[in-house]
């Protein structure tokens, strides 16, 4: 192989090259589809194991935190943006503004702090268009937020209730069982407390 590579002409090579950089850029979008298939039709069960988790970290050799991303990234893919995921629409991409996962998952998540469009769009085109990493993304939508809260103090502090209430009903329900799991817990405070946090979910 080596060999047939050193006799190559150097225009071959250099096609070689940027075909091959875009098979690897790109595999991790087919490794996110067959693993999101894989996921919501829970064939993992059919291989004998219980938890989609498991399967990936002992059969793929993947972190978990990995597979969610790809999972996420791929989702999002699919939803937002299934023009990207069209073979044409790869094939003439230029594979140095190829996005990598962790890129999609930092405009995932802009997508769900509701930014307004004209900011969305431009972390869109910095990641499709102009290939930006996922830390430059990252800093940039960071920039972003930061702007937007010195634009609407009460927005941020609105975005900020929000979040510490969600905090708080995760910890009722997380200690209510364990409560109930003790035994603990009467079956009046268990009440009082569901009625606290459906109160709660309310002003969410």
């Amino acid at each position: 192989m080596n060999d047939l590579l050193t006799m190559a002409e150097p225009s071959s090579l250099r096609d070689l090259a940027i075909t091959t950089a875009k098979d690897f850029k790109n595999s991790w979008i087919e490794l996110g589809r067959v693993l999101y298939s894989i996921w919501r039709d829970k064939h993992y069960k059919e291989w004998g194991y219980q938890q989609f988790d498991t399967y990936v970290t002992k059969e793929i050799g993947i972190r978990k935190a990995t597979s969610l991303k790809l999972l996420r990234s791929y989702y999002f893919l699919e939803k937002e943006e299934p023009a990207y995921l069209q073979q044409d629409y790869l094939k003439d991409t230029d594979p140095a503004k190829v996005p990598s996962y962790e890129a999609v998952d930092v405009l995932r998540r802009a997508k769900e702090k509701n930014l307004d469009r004209q900011d969305y769009q431009k972390l869109r085109e910095d990641i499709f268009v102009k290939g930006k990493n996922s830390q430059e993304v990252r800093k940039d939508l960071t920039t972003l937020m930061r702007e937007r809260e010195e634009y609407d103090p009460e927005e941020a502090w609105q975005r900020k209730k929000q979040t510490n209430i969600k905090r708080f009903i995760g910890t009722l329900k997380s200690l209510k069982r364990e409560m109930e799991d003790t035994k603990l817990l009467p079956d009046k405070i268990a009440r009082e407390v569901n009625s606290l946090i459906a109160k709660l979910e309310e002003q969410i």
